[in-house]
């Protein structure tokens, strides 16, 4: 995976980490819950950081102390709103990209040959289920150039074009802005749906 320009933690450092590393996409992806979009995406540079480089290593990663990684993600600001259960959350991802792709997490999606191949290896992924893992095949298609056949199908509405549903979508603020009115239409739509029932 060459660099791409991504704006999703809207702060370039964070944005650069992620653009040029394979596990920082993977991780800001899995910090996604709960907490603003920025919020999660940042979370990789700041991990990286905390830990002495300028990038992350699945193998270090893994092998670290879980208190000790716990701690590096609660130090304030911390990484996640839930910053202890991420934290096992991310070397459980870690543990996982070295058991099953030697450590490259580029290796998730490298050789896939079809979009539902991809899907299926994502949602593999420990704390990946489907619709995260959808909304990540959608960004590896728009933003990182990774199209296997089939792969807008296999994103289902997130590979749709233009469609300003998830972080796939996102390219700076203003797209940013589409994507979160969207989300809240979606939970108001939610809300309702929920009400009628109850009627």
């Amino acid at each position: 995976m060459s660099d791409v320009t991504i704006r999703l933690a809207q702060e370039p450092a964070a944005d650069a980490l992620l653009g040029r590393s394979p596990l920082a996409a993977l991780v800001g992806m899995l910090l996604d819950q709960q907490v603003p979009m920025e919020w999660a995406f940042a979370g990789p540079h700041t991990i990286a950081t905390r830990m002495g480089g300028d990038d992350l290593d699945a193998r270090e990663i893994a092998a670290y102390d879980p208190e000790e990684f716990a701690a590096l993600l609660s130090t304030k600001p911390a990484v996640h709103r839930y910053p202890g259960s991420m934290a096992g959350r991310v070397q459980q991802l870690c543990r996982f990209l070295v058991q099953r792709y030697d450590g490259d997490a580029e290796g998730v999606w490298r050789d896939a040959a079809t979009g539902a191949e991809l899907l299926k290896r994502l949602t593999e992924l420990p704390g990946f289920g489907k619709q995260k893992s959808q909304i990540f095949l959608a960004l590896l298609g728009k933003q990182f150039g990774v199209r296997p056949q089939g792969w807008r199908e296999a994103a289902g509405d997130y590979g749709a074009d233009g469609a300003y549903r998830s972080v796939a979508d996102i390219t700076g603020p203003e797209s940013l802005d589409k994507v979160r009115s969207h989300k809240q239409e979606m939970k108001q739509a939610a809300k309702a749906a929920r009400a009628a029932a109850k009627k």
